[in-house]
């Protein structure tokens, strides 16, 4: 995998989604077409047809849908602007609640789709972003009758669940740091804490 060993990991679902964030991620940060990114990802990654297939369509669905999606996050992250959630959490929460209300895949029953959001979070941003993303979700699914057997956690908000460190729009959002090679500026690497003046990287 080109890339170095800090690229997409696991199955061939698990590899899409975090293909698709990173497309997504580039294409909020610095208004890249999807096209573009997807195609960065398959010289970068060389992740095969059904990868990069899969982020396609979970990247164009997020797009198709966000204004809808982003309705649903302003709603269920309680005292929380939109803007002020890290891109980085802000476009996983986009993946989840596609992935659990319109991409209609039944052999990604909500709860799978649930974990795989949390996932990414823990991987891409930090583990208070994996509760806040898991408490929005799960509370997203009880509300619409698809909890089931989900991991689903009490409502996110402002004090409680919500991100650490209220970090906004401009940041990367903390832990692992998604690739940069097409953004406007630096994501914050590894470690590194946003707003602190570490150096960027990517992965």
């Amino acid at each position: 995998m080109a890339g170095g060993s800090g690229g997409p990991a696991g199955g061939p679902r698990r590899r899409g989604r975090e293909i698709a964030l990173q497309v997504l991620f580039q294409w909020e940060a610095a208004g890249n077409p999807l096209e573009a990114g997807l195609e960065w990802a398959a010289g970068e990654y060389n992740p095969g047809e059904e990868v990069l297939a899969f982020a396609a369509d979970l990247a164009g669905g997020v797009t198709r849908h966000r204004l809808d999606i982003d309705g649903l996050i302003a709603r269920y992250a309680r005292d929380w602007d939109l803007e002020r959630l890290a891109r980085v959490d802000r476009n996983i929460l986009r993946l989840g609640i596609y992935e659990l209300l319109y991409a209609g895949r039944p052999d990604v029953p909500p709860p799978v789709a649930i974990n795989e959001a949390v996932e990414l979070a823990k991987r891409y941003s930090s583990e208070d972003a994996a509760r806040f993303i898991n408490g929005i979700l799960g509370q997203l699914a009880r509300d619409r009758g698809l909890a089931g057997e989900g991991r689903a956690a009490a409502p996110a908000t402002a004090g409680q669940d919500g991100p650490a460190g209220g970090v906004t729009a401009g940041d990367g959002g903390s832990g692992a740091a998604l690739p940069a090679p097409m953004t406007a500026g630096p994501v914050p690497a590894p470690g590194a804490v946003p707003g602190s003046g570490e150096p960027g990287g990517s992965i």
